[in-house]
């Protein structure tokens, strides 16, 4: 009798053993079930050792529970043979194009102003100057007594001008830079001539409609040589201009005009051309499409700007020009309202806004 059960649970075990050879993934729960289940077969012959005396248990427990767990072994490893070959199946159909691109994430962008800055600097760098900078918050004789504007100059009135209650150690008031000429003082002071550099940077003033704001940003540039005369200056500007805007047909006009540190001074004008209802810098600017708009200020730098900064005049001589760095990139990027530089629509940034990995260089074209 005891020959008979062992070869039952031995022939049970042979013949789940090989419905689990040539089961799927589905028929593979069915004999699980079958087998392991509540009602299963093998856990039928596990209930049963409860009724067995203890020698009957001691002989035929280790044969059920290694019916068990062979028929366990077999189940788990059909099922992961199963599962690696439909895995490779769905790989080998599912062939991904690597020579595709990826799909651009998120990320942000390069502010125009900045964007022009970098431009900017690269333009200059390339004809011999360094960039200078000074910080915001400036005394009144490094933003106007310096600069040959005495105290009745309007530009220091309170309307015009951000003051601070404090009074810096010159004994005049601490204010809001309304240009970065500081920049060009303190440089003058602090290093021995020849000197090439712009001074870019933000400036504040009290005025704020759809091309002026509160705080804008502006570039200077100076030079102080021996020898310097309004040829240099022109030829500068023209350079600088026609590098920025990539054109060569690029005419410039120099009015007479009046600044407290520059004598003579003189308004810079750029030729354009209206091509489909858009206003375009270059081209003739006396055809019948075509007219002039001041881009900057220049001038030579006054005498006595130069006595102010310890050095002589009759030794030394310079040219200065400065202009608005957020209407430089309305004119070449086409906006139109000065007020959105500085909304933080990132609506407005995705449009005008250019990737970081779009570096401005000469040999690469500025503002590629």
């Amino acid at each position: 009798m005891e020959d008979q059960a062992v070869a039952d649970i031995e022939q049970l075990q042979q013949d789940y053993l090989a419905r689990i050879a040539d089961a799927d993934l589905a028929a593979l729960e069915d004999i699980r079930i079958a087998a392991l289940g509540k009602q299963g077969a093998i856990t039928g012959l596990l209930k049963t050792l409860g009724a067995m005396s203890p020698e009957e248990r001691q002989e035929q427990g280790p044969r059920i529970n290694g019916a068990r767990e062979a028929v366990t072994a077999a189940i788990a490893a059909r099922k992961d043979a199963l599962e690696g070959a439909a895995l490779n199946e769905r790989l080998a159909a599912e062939a991904i194009d690597l020579t595709l691109p990826v799909a651009p994430s998120p990320q942000g962008s390069v502010h125009p102003v900045a964007q022009v800055m970098d431009e900017l600097a690269e333009i200059f760098a390339d004809l011999g100057f360094a960039v200078a900078t000074g910080p915001e918050i400036e005394s009144g004789w490094y933003n106007f007594t310096a600069l040959n504007m005495p105290e009745t100059h309007p530009a220091r009135a309170m309307h015009d001008t951000f003051y601070f209650p404090d009074t810096g150690p010159d004994g005049e008031p601490m204010l809001l830079r309304t240009h970065t000429s500081p920049v060009q003082i303190r440089t003058m002071m602090g290093q021995k001539p020849p000197i090439r550099i712009i001074a870019p940077g933000r400036t504040y003033r009290s005025d704020s409609d759809a091309t002026h704001t509160p705080m804008f940003h502006q570039v200077e540039g100076l030079v102080i040589d021996k020898g310097i005369t309004m040829a240099h200056l022109k030829w500068t500007l023209e350079t600088f201009v026609r590098a920025f805007f990539e054109r060569d047909d690029i005419v410039l006009r120099l009015r007479p005009s009046y600044f407290p540190f520059t004598e003579p001074s003189a308004e810079v004008d750029v030729g354009f051309t209206v091509e489909k209802g858009k206003r375009v810098i270059g081209g003739d600017p006396t055809g019948p499409n075509g007219g002039w708009m001041e881009i900057l200020g220049s001038g030579m730098v006054n005498p006595k700007v130069i006595e102010h900064c310890g050095l002589d005049p009759d030794e030394w001589q310079g040219f200065a020009f400065g202009c608005g760095i957020d209407r430089l990139a309305m004119l070449k990027y086409g906006m139109d309202d000065l007020r959105a530089f500085f909304d933080g629509d990132l609506r407005w940034l995705k449009h005008y806004g250019f990737s970081s990995l779009d570096v401005p260089t000469l040999s690469g074209g500025v503002g590629a």
